[in-house]
């Protein structure tokens, strides 16, 4: 048999990965253009969307995108709708998933803009489980940053801990855990996976409030899926849902900066009284009044009272 029919008779690396479940069209520009953002003009290239404006214009201050990983043509999905801006001729869009179009103002500040932004990061959240101070991300969580961020003391719709809704934790492979309470549907690691491993192990199935990340092989666990421990989903993962096994605990040593004070949600007492916020304000006030709570906490005991320069 010649070599031109042995090649021909091989199957595409990606046949058995089923369609629909990666990567979406693209969604930058045709053309370069020039956008004014908050009444600064920046110019971008070719196939740039509103967000490569906004972040060219502040990269520090830029609105968060969860859905949208930046590199390795990864996202956006525009499923979190956490990018919200306002723009002169469409209205309200998806910074992420909106092409740069030359002449467009864009108001990443307007009333409408940051109220999108605010609810539908607490509807993102209010599906997540914010046990953040045991969660092996916490102080590397993209959306616990965004949350910080935005201020937000506690989620509008509640959050999952208030809907006994767990799903079990799958930590049957030995290098990759998944955490589906902590998963919001960004897809990165359904399009690392198939798009970028080109591996077809990961699929998003279900639909509504059953959908969920599973298997294209219809296994029920990772440990009996066709996965090769390659862990690019758990680094493109923005929150604990996927994490390499070696470092589901590492939360548990005390992290620079993060204290019980200063994650996402309530705390809870034995009695079950609520404590405050935990999310950190970023006044003197409240830093006052987290150490005058610890003081009190540690009052009487052996303990040394807090330095001044704790977090």
């Amino acid at each position: 048999m010649s070599s031109q029919s042995e090649a021909e008779e091989v199957p595409p690396l990606t046949e058995d990965i089923a369609p629909g479940t990666a990567t979406d069209p693209p969604v930058g520009s045709d053309a370069e253009a020039t956008v004014t953002v908050d009444g600064e003009p920046v110019s971008v290239p070719a196939g740039a969307t509103l967000l490569d404006a906004v972040e060219a214009v502040d990269p520090d201050e830029s609105v968060p995108a969860l859905c949208h990983y930046g590199r390795e043509d990864i996202g956006p999905r525009s499923t979190c709708r956490t990018c919200m801006v306002e723009t002169d001729a469409h209205g309200l869009v998806p910074a992420c998933s909106t092409p740069a179009e030359n002449g467009l103002a864009v108001d990443t500040a307007a009333d409408r803009a940051v109220e999108s932004r605010d609810v539908n990061l607490d509807l993102v959240l209010s599906n997540h489980n914010l046990r953040c101070t045991t969660c092996g991300k916490n102080g590397r969580c993209e959306l616990q940053d965004a949350s910080i961020d935005a201020g937000v003391e506690e989620p509008r719709y509640g959050v999952l801990d208030d809907r006994d809704a767990y799903e079990p934790i799958d930590d049957t492979s030995s290098f990759i855990q998944i955490d589906r309470n902590k998963c919001i549907l960004c897809n990165r690691c359904v399009e690392a996976c198939n798009d970028v491993q080109v591996e077809g192990v990961l699929r998003v199935e279900g639909s509504g409030a059953d959908t969920r990340i599973g298997f294209q092989s219809g296994a029920e666990t990772m440990a009996d899926s066709t996965c090769v421990s390659c862990g690019h989903c758990a680094t493109v993962c923005p929150t604990g849902a996927i994490v390499e096994s070696d470092i589901v605990d590492v939360a548990t040593i005390q992290l620079p900066g993060f204290t019980q004070t200063n994650s996402v949600g309530h705390t809870y007492e034995r009695e079950d009284e609520r404590e405050g916020p935990m999310t950190p304000m970023k006044g003197d006030e409240r830093a006052d009044r987290d150490r005058s709570r610890e003081a009190e906490r540690t009052r009487g005991s052996r303990d040394p009272e807090p330095r001044e320069d704790w977090p």
